[in-house]
């Protein structure tokens, strides 16, 4: 008999959704195994992957609890500062078209004569026969923005990290990245067979300390940070990394995904906003799905690096050539940037505002600098999601970052912001950030309510 056939069925799997998110361990029944298809084995049956029941009972928690999923909506409109979700309208604060240049015409025309002049895809790997002349001039582009030798720019963001840190670094190598390093670093890091050693986020004295007692165990070294960190909005101290990347002969690699655009006067990124040489980072990654509203991923350094990638590198050598409508539109997107400035200038009020506005409310922000990226810490998982539920009723799009993508006591909802959002929309949207989470304050504790009404 499963959990929501017995009469408790909803309370423990209630129970279990609670438990889970506060981080303690789960105390129900273990769960009967999922009967397997005629002729399967369990071991074939995917129900039985490690966390799949317990997504299972997430959404069953969830569905009591009349929370509506706030995951895999589906947008009827471009995503901007407003959407559209099942025809009605919101103030949108879950995308990364930082400077609206998404549907700007411009780039949208820069696609459309991609297409004309070549279709959509580039139909094969590059290195056999997917070169494209818009994915030269593409990285031309960028190599110049960060006035390096050169450039290459691959099909995923994610990927980009994953397959260059893997080709770089190999057993007998060290990688030290921020605690707080993407998904895409990690793995990267995990599949090149190097050391791992991570240090506390932003803190340099930690990154320094494991550097002088273990650097000179290994061959080669990385140092890995993010010039903006997505679920904190905070940036590193590049000077410091640089003089630490010199010091102890390591190359230094900076994730500029959340950067470009929005930090520094012009958006020019991290080495701008740190007043730092950008010929001083060894690595410069970036993707092509915030700012320059496509999809994909870039790396920018020393021509040797470039090629290296270009003939070795698997996310590269054994993937499609971009698809060339994307990368005419990334480079167009590029040129507005660089043509108005003021983009980034409002980017930079609004984001000054929400952050000003959050804090008069005492709101938690954590270590925002204000910039696109803003959260605002709730505390559990449960909270979080309830929260973006209620604004969404009130036509606020915001998502919530959970555990295990947060601890658990610092879920939050994250707002990006972008260059488009009025006044009135952010201020409103704070208000009504504060009002609810009075509100369920006020209203004690919905799960312990719950939990007793079902016996």
């Amino acid at each position: 008999m499963t959990d929501t056939a017995r009469p408790d069925g909803g309370r423990a799997a209630l129970a279990g959704f609670v438990t889970n998110r506060l981080g303690r361990a789960t105390p129900r029944p273990a769960p009967a195994k999922a009967a397997s298809p005629a002729g399967q084995s369990a071991a074939q049956n995917f129900e039985n992957l490690p966390g799949y029941r317990e997504l299972q009972l997430q959404r069953q928690a969830a569905q009591l609890i009349g929370l509506g999923n706030p995951f895999f909506r589906v947008h009827d409109a471009k995503a901007g500062a407003t959407t559209r979700i099942d025809q009605k309208s919101f103030t949108n604060f879950s995308s990364y078209d930082y400077l609206g240049l998404n549907g700007h015409p411009r780039v949208s025309n820069a696609a459309r004569e991609a297409i004309e002049a070549y279709g959509t895809s580039a139909s094969a790997s590059r290195v056999v026969a997917g070169e494209r002349p818009g994915h030269i001039s593409l990285e031309q582009a960028l190599a110049k923005h960060y006035r390096t030798e050169g450039c290459i720019v691959m099909v995923s963001g994610h990927a980009t990290n994953v397959t260059t840190i893997g080709a770089l670094l190999e057993a007998g190598d060290v990688i030290f990245h921020d605690a707080l390093s993407h998904n895409s670093i990690v793995t990267g890091a995990q599949l090149s067979g190097a050391q791992r050693r991570s240090f506390a986020h932003n803190d340099l004295d930690a990154l320094e300390s494991l550097l002088q007692n273990t650097r000179h165990e290994h061959r080669r070294a990385l140092i890995v940070v993010e010039g903006l960190y997505s679920m904190d909005g905070d940036a590193p101290d590049l000077a410091g990394l640089v003089a630490l990347k010199k010091r102890y002969d390591a190359w230094l690699m900076v994730d500029e995904a959340h950067g470009l655009g929005v930090t520094g006067r012009t958006g020019a990124g991290l080495f701008e906003h740190c007043g730092v040489d950008p010929k001083e980072v060894d690595i410069w990654m970036g993707t092509l799905s915030k700012t320059l509203s496509t999809c994909g991923g870039y790396i920018c350094g020393p021509i040797a690096l470039i090629e290296y990638l270009k003939h070795t590198a698997g996310g590269f050598v054994y993937s499609v050539g971009m698809s060339p409508p994307l990368a005419a539109a990334a480079e167009a997107a590029l040129a507005v940037m660089h043509a108005e400035p003021e983009r980034v200038e409002r980017l930079r009020q609004n984001g000054t505002l929400f952050l000003a506005t959050a804090k008069k409310l005492g709101l938690d922000t954590g270590f925002s600098l204000g910039l696109a990226v803003v959260p605002i810490i709730v505390g559990d998982s449960l909270k979080a999601v309830t929260l973006s539920d209620r604004l969404f009723r009130r036509g606020i799009n915001v998502q919530p970052i959970i555990h295990p993508a947060v601890p658990e006591r610092a879920s939050r909802l994250r707002f990006f912001l972008t260059s488009e959002h009025t006044a009135d929309q952010i201020r409103d949207t704070v208000n009504a950030v504060a009002e609810e989470m009075v509100a369920i304050d006020k209203g004690g504790s919905l799960i312990e309510q719950l939990l007793a009404k079902r016996g």
